[in-house]
C-alpha cells in the first residue's frame, strides 16, 4: 500500500490509543483510519460530530450531522461546514507531511476559502477532500461538501505548510 492508497474504515476500536501514546503517530503515511476519529477526541471536530470515513496524503472523505450545527434560521451554518472542510484537509496534510518528511512532521492550515452555494437542511453532509498539489513545502486541497442527495452545498480550498521535524533543542 502507498501513501496516496485511500483507507477505508474497519471495525476496530476507535478509541483505542497509538501504539507509541502520540495520537497523531497514527497519521504517518500508512494512516490507520480505525483510530482516526480518536484523533478528534476533545477537539472542535469532535463537538461538531465530524466522523473520519476514509484518509490518505491525497484527501478523504468525513461525515458531519446538520442537526446540532445549524444557524439560528435552523440552516447548516457555514462555520461548522468550514471547520468540517478544514479537518479533513488538515488531516490529509498531516498524513502528506510525515509522508515526505518521517515522524515528527506537522502540517498547519495557512488559508481558507470558501463558497456556499445552498443550505444543507438535515441529515448528513459529507466532505469530499482531494488535493490540488502535494508538496514537500506545501498542500493544497479542495473539499465539496454534499448533502445526502448528492447536492453541492459548498467548495473550499485549504492550503497547508508541510513542517519538517524540528531538530532537539
Amino acid at each position: 500500500m502507498t501513501s496516496s492508497d485511500p483507507v477505508s474504515a474497519p471495525s476496530a476500536d476507535p478509541a483505542a490509543p497509538a501504539a507509541d501514546g502520540a495520537p497523531l503517530d497514527i497519521l504517518g503515511p500508512d494512516p490507520d483510519i480505525s483510530r482516526a476519529d480518536a484523533v478528534l477526541q476533545g477537539t472542535l471536530a469532535e463537538r461538531l460530530g465530524i466522523r473520519c470515513l476514509r484518509l490518505a496524503a491525497d484527501g478523504g472523505e468525513m461525515t458531519m450531522p446538520v442537526e446540532g450545527n445549524t444557524q439560528p434560521a435552523a440552516l447548516l451554518h457555514g462555520g461548522a461546514t468550514i471547520a468540517l472542510a478544514e479537518t479533513i484537509a488538515s488531516m490529509a496534510a498531516y498524513v502528506q507531511a510525515r509522508t515526505v518528511h518521517g515522524a515528527g512532521a506537522q502540517a498547519v492550515g495557512t488559508s481558507v476559502s470558501a463558497t456556499h452555494h445552498r443550505s444543507g437542511r438535515r441529515g448528513l453532509v459529507t466532505a469530499h477532500c482531494s488535493a490540488l498539489h502535494l508538496g514537500r513545502q506545501v498542500a493544497s486541497y479542495l473539499v465539496e461538501v454534499r448533502d445526502e442527495d448528492e447536492r453541492l452545498l459548498s467548495t473550499v480550498q485549504v492550503s497547508t505548510m508541510l513542517l519538517a521535524p524540528r531538530p532537539a533543542s
